[in-house]
């Protein structure tokens, strides 16, 4: 006979960052807190493992930026262990055998204007209008949005107050702040940088932000905003940084673990959850793969929402509107992920010797055009003929990720198919391919494929089965208007509160998105502790 049990005020589906994020608030209210985590590592898709003998890397997630400071201050990450590190130039661009584009703080006007005066007159201009939009966003990234409701005007009002504080902040916006920000909801990536910009270089660089675990153009209408997405972040209080965590992206989970268990939270892994249990229309627990059932008075889960409700939930249980709305909740990646051991560091034929560059997000698309016609071929044919490589190399700022003298890379590839047309199955291309992203690098630095000492390859398909991202999709669906703030992920469900009563979610497919933040958690606890009548 399976167990019962009714032990926790809150059983958390998943212990992802968000799951941990979500415990670690509720805990510290009081409440009486459990995570179930399917795989045997806590972390979700932010986590490091050892992938080739020796060597060990983010394996997923892969670098740090929009961690947010209040959730990095609550949980007292530093204090439990979490070291991040710049990077010591922001982005390396080569370009051909000859020319590149470094960019980072004091260097990227003089690089561009090798390129472009004008482009390079126009940065800080660009800089300081981006800026301004992101500054209003960054205060509502852990603010819960208005909820469309329905009930009259006593469940209405509390909306009607938060969609007019909203109004308020952004009629702080000048009327180019506010033009802008239309812009960059409407527009492509590539329309809004060739406005700006007449070089290739710098609309590379900038543009590859747009794309970045999107299965898109930069010239595919919306694109613009997932630039503006990934200029959210800040690292060691200096906006708009990256960094690498040191020890690789499970230590920032591991840190959340600790300050979780501090507070009481009880994380149990290897405990896949099948259903969810609906009693008298109300979450109330949950029952494991195992058989196994477990009480609660609400149930949270950090779950991609396709899987958690096409999976967990009895369809029957949820108005039928909402049900195609999540079936039809886009979700996919051109996503191809690599972790390789190396032997040593790669030479780009543009800039041989190691430096500097070696610490940046290395970015192997030398254009807009190149990015379009990856992007293109992908659509026609499966996967790009030339594709997008983005490398970083974390055991240049990180020596515990790998031997003495050795090296790993994070080899993050665009653009494939979500799912392989004609029938075909990722595992049966998944080397072929594999090997196309390494003689693409080999194509830049000459000598990289026989540095090559192993290699992991995740697929869209691997990225989903082992991560839960139901297409390979990073951001747990795409970051389109329709899908974003309010309707994330569905309208009416937008403020993290389930179609059933005592069930919540607290992952990316909440706002404000995808990337490793913490905010779904950190304004899904809100949500609930207010709810439950606690601060």
């Amino acid at each position: 006979m399976a167990k019962s049990g009714n032990d926790a005020d809150a059983l958390i589906i998943g212990g992802g960052h968000n799951g941990l994020t979500c415990a670690f608030y509720l805990a510290r209210a009081g409440l009486k807190v459990t995570v179930l985590e399917r795989r045997g590592v806590v972390g979700g898709a932010a986590v490091t493992e050892e992938f080739h003998p020796g060597f060990r890397n983010s394996v997923a997630a892969y670098t740090v930026s929009l961690l947010n400071p209040k959730v990095i201050a609550d949980l007292d990450l530093h204090g439990h262990g979490l070291r991040i590190v710049e990077r010591k130039v922001a982005n390396f661009l080569p370009l051909n055998d000859r020319d590149h584009l470094l960019t980072g703080e004091g260097r990227t006007a003089a690089e561009v204007a090798r390129f472009s005066n004008r482009d390079a007159g126009r940065l800080g201009a660009y800089g300081e209008r981006l800026d301004a939009i992101a500054d209003v966003l960054r205060g509502i990234v852990l603010e819960a949005p208005p909820n469309l409701v329905q009930g009259g005007w006593r469940a209405a009002l509390p909306e009607l107050i938060r969609a007019a504080g909203l109004g308020r902040r952004m009629g702080r916006l000048g009327l180019t702040a506010q033009r802008d920000l239309l812009a960059l909801f409407a527009q492509s990536a590539g329309d809004w940088l060739d406005g700006w910009f007449e070089s290739d270089p710098i609309k590379a660089v900038l543009g590859f932000d747009s794309i970045v675990g999107s299965y898109a153009s930069p010239y595919t209408p919306g694109s613009a905003y997932v630039l503006l997405h990934h200029v959210f972040g800040e690292v060691n209080g200096r906006k708009g940084a990256w960094g690498h965590a040191v020890g690789g992206m499970g230590a920032i989970t591991g840190a959340m673990a600790r300050a979780c268990a501090a507070k009481g939270v009880t994380i149990t892994t290897d405990a896949a959850v099948r259903e969810v249990l609906v009693d008298k229309g109300r979450a109330v627990g949950v029952v494991t793969d195992t058989g196994e059932t477990l009480r609660s008075r609400i149930v949270v889960s950090n779950l991609h929402p396709r899987l958690l409700f096409q999976k967990l939930v009895d369809p029957a249980v949820l108005p039928a509107d909402f049900r195609e709305r999540i079936d039809r909740y886009r979700s996919g990646s051109g996503t191809f992920r690599m972790n390789v051991a190396l032997s040593e560091l790669p030479r780009f034929s543009c800039l041989p010797e190691p430096g500097d560059h070696l610490t940046a997000g290395i970015i192997m698309a030398p254009s807009l055009a190149y990015m379009d016609r990856a992007h293109a071929d992908a659509r026609a044919f499966g996967w790009s003929k030339a594709p997008i490589v983005e490398m970083l190399i974390p055991s240049t700022l990180d020596d515990t990720l790998a031997p003495p003298g050795r090296h790993v890379a994070s080899l993050f590839c665009q653009h494939v198919q979500p799912q392989l047309s004609d029938g075909r199955s990722w595992d049966d291309h998944r080397e072929a391919v594999a090997d196309l992203m390494i003689d693409t690098v080999e194509g830049f630095a000459p000598g990289f494929k026989a540095s090559v000492l192993g290699r992991m390859a995740l697929t869209p398909f691997d990225l989903e089965r082992t991560f839960g991202l139901v297409g390979g999709d990073i951001f747990h669906g795409k970051l389109e208007l329709d899908q974003l703030f309010s309707a994330r992920p569905v309208l009416g469900h937008g403020a993290y509160r389930a179609p059933i009563p005592g069930l919540y979610l607290c992952g990316a497919g909440t706002h404000p998105g995808g990337g490793v933040t913490g905010a779904p958690g950190h304004n899904a606890a809100r949500e609930i502790l207010k709810d439950l009548g606690r601060r």
